[in-house]
């Protein structure tokens, strides 16, 4: 027979016995910010809290199986979900929600250049907020850069992306956090981002649609304005 939980277990042991998540929810309501599902919280997290939150989160998703009527004792296959559940929330699947941004390096654009540049398809894997249903699809970006545009390397769009997508979305939200964030960073003329992705909620569950997809964009700067270059980056993007 299982212990029921106890605030005493959901809390890291050095501390007075409050859960770990209140202690973090507080932080953030006394800061006034919020706290949504794609929300990112790390600068509310103090070191060692996100061990005790995967822990917390164990047990309840624990109370989740037992609610489920699955024997976890005796079920060799189960017996360890709750923790490998915990994992996959905390460390993966939603990690951009706890963790800052990637460190990226910016180089100055030395050379001046000012012609498009496209990257992708950058692979991008997420989760819907509606139901927890994975979210896989791709993502290309095409930047306009200026002589004052800050240069980063092929490969820290991808972290950028992976960092937005690693939390509960939806792909409209997603790509906007994602322009936001690059233009930020880069500081372009232009910025021109599509996402083309399948959503689980629809193919598992609901209708059952394996083959529907969904596709997005956000146009900034001069991609909003000069129509031929939007029609240029929408050409060279090679879609299925």
């Amino acid at each position: 027979m299982k212990a029921e939980p106890t605030p005493s277990t959901l809390a890291h042991p050095a501390d007075d016995g409050t859960p770990v998540s209140v202690k973090i929810r507080e932080r953030v309501r006394a800061a006034r910010k919020r706290f949504h599902a794609n929300d990112n919280i790390s600068e509310f997290i103090q070191p060692g809290e996100l061990e005790a939150l995967l822990d917390e989160v164990e047990i309840k998703m624990q109370g989740v199986l037992d609610s489920l009527v699955i024997d976890t004792e005796s079920d060799h296959n189960t017996n360890d979900t709750a923790r490998r559940v915990a994992k996959l929330y905390v460390n993966e699947v939603f990690r951009g929600r706890y963790t800052k941004a990637p460190a990226i390096t910016e180089f100055p654009n030395a050379e001046h250049l000012n012609e498009l540049m496209i990257v992708g398809p950058l692979t991008v894997r997420s989760a819907c907020s509606h139901h927890f249903c994975p979210v896989i699809g791709k993502v290309w970006i095409g930047v306009l850069p200026n002589e004052h545009t800050n240069v980063i390397g092929l490969s820290k769009y991808a972290r950028l992306a992976e960092w937005v997508m690693g939390r509960p979305q939806i792909q409209e939200e997603a790509v906007v956090q994602l322009a936001d964030l690059i233009m930020e960073r880069t500081q372009p003329d232009g910025l021109a981002i599509v996402m083309e992705a399948s959503h689980y909620c629809m193919a598992w569950r609901g209708v059952k649609d394996m083959d529907s997809k969904m596709i997005n964009s956000v146009m900034r700067g001069v991609f909003l304005k000069d129509p031929a270059l939007r029609r240029e980056f929408l050409a060279l993007i090679p879609r299925s």
